[in-house]
């Protein structure tokens, strides 16, 4: 769907209308004009109608219609006014042409002109909020044009007629004067323009297109206005009981149901679309309606819920209509299963075309909305609740589209509520993201490549990651999904038996994302030199470890720590209970997380909150008759939360925590509804559950059956119903989410975790690599690695830095070739890992330590080829006056000289250190090439270059030589 000619139709629209309506303080004469132009226009357009072209017989008196009559009336005054624009009651002047568009006697072009005129009213800025009698008069044009009426009278003429409409409504929310708009006006606003974005299905692409567009801009309208509004949540009403009541004799006709045809027939397309508009009597709903087409229906109600207070709905536009139109975007995607598809129609398109539409609006509206949304909570509601629950379910369609929008709306709300919705975003990933990444449970090439597009956008977020570590990773409760995502993009930058793909390309740069942050974060401060591990001294539950203060890093640092070390220390008990229960047991105790004794309580916490137990000997434990053995049952049962929980919910979240011990009688055929109740019968304390109860279970178990095998291990489980709503209840009731600042305060083992598969990551792909941007892309990346290596003091993760890469320079390998120059000047990634190697010696050298022998032998080598830097190779005092150099009585012509090479100032302590070298350097260069090439000449030229931006020179410093003199003594 081209945005281009979305645009342009709308421009077209809006060059039908006089040149000069765009005038923004036009005179009181000019007004007076425009106005009286416009009065013309509408009646030029009526009398061309036969019927409106003669008057017509009233009882014995001959008379002109009541619309033409006001508006010769209009005319008359017009020039009468002498007072200013907004002193005069906009109503005077407005009412004329309402009463036009309001008739169903006028044809389609009589009401297109009509609504011209209104929207050229409405553009010229004369009303304001500060013009009289403005509320009303803004609220009669949104009642006139949502009501309005018309004899359809060819195709075309109607589609210009709805288009007109548009156009309308949506200057009345961008005018001046749209603050006085009621709520319940503005949601018959945007319940009118939904109206049409599903009638325009069945006509021209052009009407399309530019409803959606109408419909996508009123809701950026009005939730841009959602960071001026104070919060009204508080007003509520008691309870709902009446809100049936209320809306329900609210059918009234609707005016593009019951359209007449001038030849007298009826226009049946939309008889069975009816729509409330009365609002004054209704809870305010923006949601209650049909729409319906030949083969589809969809069924749209209110919220279940507490409605806002009658009152509320009739104060200027605020909370309670973004709530009902936000509300009614998130039904749109409820309705979407429940929608049948004709034989004939697009299943793909259609399944794409209604929740694609749904969520450009929500993201819209979010992106407004921002962080104003927490200021009120029933829109945090709607989000936490039935929005992510949605995205969840839609997060795993087929269509690329709709996971796309899916992961964009998941990237703001990241950014503007993460807080809010702690839990929510841990299940995105756990259960959309990396499900679909990893090419797993079925899924499709694209679904694969838009979820690693997405993850790699949230890893462009500075703070993404340090914040699934702190809150996920560091929490007993929650899965690793900081360390879950690194291996995820490790993996996947690694190119396995084929070449190497976008995806792989793709991968890595998440993974360097990842990185560069943490090398930007150390120059922000707060880089410990030394890292005090942590320890139990004394056993503390610990599920109830808490902190101090979430806000202060001097707390939350050491506290998240803390319970990192908890977590390992729990899985490796796992891991010991897997192989033995009691020795699971033991190993836990001798770490200090369970009580010397052994209490129910403490064993209950262990089984409940760790992850990876094998749930067989979970429920051979919760299942032997020991006395202690039952009080942990008890125990254990306690530790769940199911209040509001419908039976078969509460059951499911039960038994998937373990694995009923014994074997279960096999059944052979479906038990029936009535044999389900028969046999729980007298299980009510001696009496009978309610009939209605059992049914609904009964129903409940044959859609979702209760698994009594739960699955096993960690892995990225479904979410189903049941996991939902376990889900929210367990987010009022979890540690509040870190919010983490530019420090380095945790990347220290966030880094130890992720260097050796980031490492190992880059090394694949630049080996494999073919192109100088990915080349580049990957020098990069262990530039970042060498700085946090040095900066958080993991000296072995340097040296392996600094192996792996002296491996691609190609200076380690024996000579294959006959000119060694000429290969190294033509092998490009073989320069870069140079260049790479030598500025890493030269930033960090202090802190390698094995690596020094690679970066030696590489040293050793650039002699031998007689490419090192003259000043380098030689003891001699005076560096300035060497032009020509022997090694050992042989000319070196290959080596640098100062013409290749500028002389560098270097202190004259370098002098004495690379005498105490030189013994190393006394080695035989290969003679050169006589006659060379002037391919050869280039490739000698490029290796000159890239030794020279290498500073071989400036590595040698006092502390450099002497770890590097070390290393050759051992």
């Amino acid at each position: 769907m081209g945005r281009l000619k979305l645009q342009a139709g709308i421009n077209a629209i809006e060059e039908e209308e006089p040149e000069d309506c765009d005038v923004s303080c036009p005179n009181k004469t000019t007004l007076s004009c425009m106005i009286n132009s416009e009065v013309g226009a509408v009646l030029a357009v009526m009398r061309r109608n036969v019927r409106w072209g003669s008057s017509y017989m009233s009882g014995d008196d001959q008379m002109e219609h009541s619309l033409i009559q006001s508006l010769k009336a209009l005319r008359r005054q017009i020039f009468s006014w002498h007072h200013q624009w907004q002193a005069i009651n906009p109503t005077l002047y407005l009412q004329p042409f309402l009463d036009v568009i309001r008739s169903d006697e006028t044809g389609a072009p009589i009401t297109g002109v009509a609504l011209s005129s209104v929207y050229k009213i409405l553009t010229l800025d004369v009303i304001d909020q500060n013009t009289v009698n403005v509320e009303d008069a803004m609220h009669l044009v949104v009642d006139a044009v949502t009501s309005c009426r018309f004899e359809v009278t060819d195709p075309s003429s109607e589609e210009v007629v709805l288009m007109k409409i548009l156009q309308v409504l949506l200057a009345c929310m961008k005018s001046k004067a749209s603050v006085v708009l009621s709520n319940q006006h503005v949601c018959t606003i945007v319940n009118t323009c939904f109206r049409i974005v599903h009638q325009a299905g069945t006509k021209g692409e052009l009407l399309q297109r530019i409803a959606r567009h109408t419909m996508h801009e009123l809701v950026r309208c009005i939730f841009s206005h959602l960071q001026d509004v104070d919060n009204t949540d508080h007003a509520l009403v008691n309870g709902s009981s009446n809100l049936k009541q209320e809306t329900g004799g609210l059918n009234n006709e609707y005016a593009f149901g019951s359209r007449q045809l001038e030849n007298g027939s009826h226009s049946s397309e939309y008889d069975n679309q009816t729509l409330p508009t009365n609002y004054v009597s209704s809870a305010a709903s923006v949601v209650t309606g049909t729409v319906m087409d030949e083969n589809t229906a969809i069924a749209i109600s209110a919220k279940d819920g507490v409605p806002y207070d009658m009152h509320l709905m009739t104060e200027p536009y605020g909370v309670p209509c973004m709530v009902e139109i936000f509300h009614f975007l998130c039904s749109l995607l409820n309705v979407v299963e429940h929608m049948g598809v004709g034989p004939r129609s697009n299943t793909i398109a259609f399944d794409e075309d209604v929740p694609l539409f749904a969520l450009n609006l929500i993201n819209s509206a979010i992106e407004l909305g921002g962080p104003s949304i927490r200021c009120h909570p029933r829109l945090l509601g709607l989000i936490q609740d039935e929005l992510f629950r949605n995205l969840m379910q839609f997060g795993l369609s087929m269509s690329p589209l709709i996971l796309s929008m899916v992961c964009s709306i998941v990237l703001n709300l990241y950014n503007h509520l993460r807080t809010e919705l702690k839990l929510q975003i841990e299940a995105f990933f756990s259960c959309v993201i990396l499900r679909l990444a990893q090419g797993r449970y079925g899924a499709s090439y694209q679904q694969q490549e838009v979820a690693m597009e997405a993850l790699v956008d949230f890893c462009r977020q500075k703070t993404f990651m340090v914040d699934m570590y702190a809150n996920f990773d560091c929490d007993i409760t929650c899965s690793n999904v900081f360390e879950d995502l690194a291996n995820l993009l490790s993996k996947s930058a690694f190119p396995v038996n084929c070449p190497l793909s976008a995806m792989h390309i793709l991968a890595l740069d998440g993974l360097i994302a990842v990185i560069q942050g943490m090398a930007e974060r150390i120059d922000n401060g707060s880089v410990s030199s030394e890292y005090s591990p942590v320890n139990l001294e004394e056993y503390n539950a610990f599920w109830m470890v808490k902190c101090e203060n979430y806000g202060d890093p001097n707390h939350w640092v050491p506290f998240v720590r803390r319970r990192k070390y908890i977590k390992r220390r729990l899985m490796i008990g796992a891991d010991h209970f897997n192989r033995d229960p009691k020795k699971g047991l033991e190993f836990l105790q001798g770490t200090h997380l369970l009580p010397d004794k052994l209490d129910p309580q403490s064993v209950a916490c262990f089984f409940r909150y760790t992850a990876g137990l094998d749930k067989n000997l979970v429920g051979d434990f919760l299942g032997n008759h020991d006395e202690f053995c039952v009080q942990v049952l008890h125990e254990f049962a306690g530790t769940f939360d199911f209040q509001d929980m419908n039976l078969d919910t509460a059951l499911r979240l039960f038994l998937e925590t373990f694995r009923l011990p014994g074997e279960s009688q096999k059944i052979h055929r479906k038990m029936t509804e009535e044999d389900f109740i028969r046999n729980n019968r007298h299980i009510n304390g001696g009496n009978d559950l309610p009939r209605e109860f059992l049914s609904e279970i009964y129903h409940s178990i044959c859609k979702n059956e209760i698994r009594t095998t739960p699955e096993q291990g960690v892995g990225f489980p479904e979410m189903t119903p049941s996991r939902w709503i376990d889900l929210m209840h367990k987010s009022k009731k979890t540690a509040p989410f870190i919010v983490s600042d530019s420090k380095a305060y945790l990347d220290h083992d966030m880094f130890a975790i992720m260097s050796g598969p980031t490492i190992a990551a880059i090394s694949v792909v630049f080996d494999h690599a073919e192109h100088e941007e990915v080349y580049q892309t990957c020098t990069d990346g262990f530039l970042a690695v060498a700085k946090i290596s040095a900066c958080h003091h993991l000296e072995d993760v340097l040296d392996d830095l600094v192996v792996s890469l002296c491996k691609f320079t190609t200076l380690l390998n024996p000579s294959s070739v006959e000119e060694p120059v000429l290969a190294f000047g033509d092998d490009m990634k073989a320069r870069m890992a140079t260049v790479t190697v030598f500025a890493i010696a030269n930033r960090y050298g202090d802190y390698i330590r094995t690596g020094w022998r690679n970066i030696l032998d590489c040293i050793l080598r650039l002699h031998k080829l007689g490419l090192l830097p003259a000043r380098v190779a030689s003891d001699a005092a005076d560096e300035s006056e060497l032009s020509t150099e022997t090694v050992h009585g042989k000319p070196v012509t290959n080596s640098l000289s100062s013409a290749h090479m500028p002389s560098i100032g270097t202190p004259r302590r370098s002098s004495g250190l690379m005498g105490r070298f030189s013994q190393l350097l006394s080695l035989d260069t290969e003679e050169p090439r006589s006659q060379p090439t002037e391919q050869q000449l280039a490739a000698h030229q490029r290796t000159l270059q890239t030794i020279q931006k290498c500073h071989i020179d400036s590595i040698f410093t006092e502390s450099k030589f002497l770890q590097a003199e070390s290393l050759l003594q051992l």
